[in-house]
């Protein structure tokens, strides 16, 4: 073979290669590549990791590995990484295995926890979903929302894949396995499926912190352990009174029940150089205006989102803020927000300060009034308390 058939024959391989590097393989049987004059390349149907090349001209045939791997003893430790495989045959081709495809949705590492740069902030949690997946809630499931007939939404929904490893948000004790949350006795029609319920080594205001995980397809853990921050305890899955997979997330405070939820956006810490938006949106008598829209819009981005406020009594507010509407995980910069009321429509720019609450209220036609929180106190840590030893509550 002279240099010039090799150096055409060597082109056909990379081609080859490339193309099989960046697709999968089929289930249909060979398929043929050929060049008049070349050699032509086959796909080996009964062993996909190698190919054929055919020399029309000698009639002689190689085959080429894709991959190669040695031979492995039972319970040897196997090194992953991938490095390449020199080859004294030029025509032998070792391609790496395409790795997972990341989540497209970038945003910055967390705040470290417990993040209370205010005497009246409280972001003491960490994702339960780790940060390669979406670890933040759906707009359209956020707390306090209204989805069925009489039945207010008390978490938010983290849209994690099917299987993905859900993590203790913060350390704590074990309360609650199993079917039958919302009664608080074993029951498989629960409406929070396969959930676990966590009591925390820390509280606030004097008051034990509970966090609760619903809809799962697996618990790894048992009432009464341990666990701290950042462990896995299960798997997302739909169990339960649910559309879809995904984790449902509380915050409770004071009781492991139902009623004692509090928004959880003020409670997870945000991405760095992000912050979080609150408000209280009222009629002009001062009332609560319940599952009112409201329009916010990034400034500088021009992204724009609509965020409902609470709707019906089992949503409760923070004691200091008293709002009904938030939106986290907004990054920092100028924003301007629509609320229409009574035909009319009101404006406001505000600024969303990073690791803070950003806060404005709404009256009316009285319009919007905003104040701002006391000054960060940079020694402040998060209270805590000794947990009663085997209540649920």
């Amino acid at each position: 073979m002279n240099i010039n058939r090799f150096l055409d024959l060597f082109l056909v391989l990379g081609l080859a290669g490339s193309s099989l590097s960046a697709c999968q393989f089929p289930d249909s049987p060979s398929t043929e590549l050929s060049t008049p004059g070349l050699a032509s390349v086959e796909t080996i149907a009964a062993d996909p990791t190698s190919f054929s090349i055919t020399d029309e001209t000698s009639e002689s045939t190689t085959t080429v590995d894709i991959y190669s791997t040695p031979p492995v003893e039972e319970g040897a430790i196997v090194d992953t990484t991938i490095q390449p495989v020199p080859s004294q045959d030029p025509l032998r081709l070792v391609l790496p295995e395409q790795g997972a495809v990341p989540v497209s949705a970038w945003r910055p590492p967390l705040y470290p926890t417990p993040w209370a740069p205010t005497e009246h902030d409280h972001f003491y949690f960490s994702r339960p979903i780790a940060a390669d997946q979406i670890n933040w809630p759906v707009t359209d499931y956020r707390y306090g929302g209204i989805f069925l007939p009489e039945v207010v939404h008390t978490g938010v929904d983290i849209p994690a894949p099917f299987g993905t490893s859900v993590l203790a948000a913060g350390p704590g004790k074990i309360v609650w396995v199993g079917y039958g949350l919302f009664s608080q006795k074993e029951d498989l029609n629960d409406p929070y499926g396969l959930a676990i319920a966590i009591r925390h080594d820390f509280g606030y205001g004097g008051e034990t912190l509970y966090t609760v995980y619903g809809h799962m397809s697996r618990a790894f853990v048992a009432r009464g352990q341990h666990v701290e921050g950042g462990e896995a305890i299960g798997q997302v899955g739909e169990t339960g009174k649910t559309s879809g997979v995904h984790l449902h997330f509380e915050v409770r405070i004071g009781n492991n029940a139902f009623s004692d939820s509090r928004n959880p956006e003020l409670w997870l810490a945000p991405p760095q150089g992000w912050g979080v938006l609150a408000a209280r949106i009222m009629s002009a008598n001062g009332l609560l205006m319940e599952h009112h829209p409201v329009l916010v819009r990034n400034l500088d981005t021009g992204q724009s989102w609509t965020v409902k406020s609470y709707g019906g009594s089992a949503s409760n507010s923070d004691p200091y803020y008293r709002e009904n509407l938030v939106m986290g995980d907004l990054p920092a910069g100028n924003y301007e927000v629509w609320v229409d009321y009574l035909g009319r429509t009101f404006d406001l720019n505000i600024q969303i300060q990073p690791g803070l609450v950003s806060f404005f209220s709404f009256r009316g036609q009285r319009g919007f009034n905003t104040f701002i929180p006391t000054p960060p106190g940079a020694d402040f840590t998060p209270e805590f308390v000794t947990p009663e030893p085997e209540s649920t509550e």
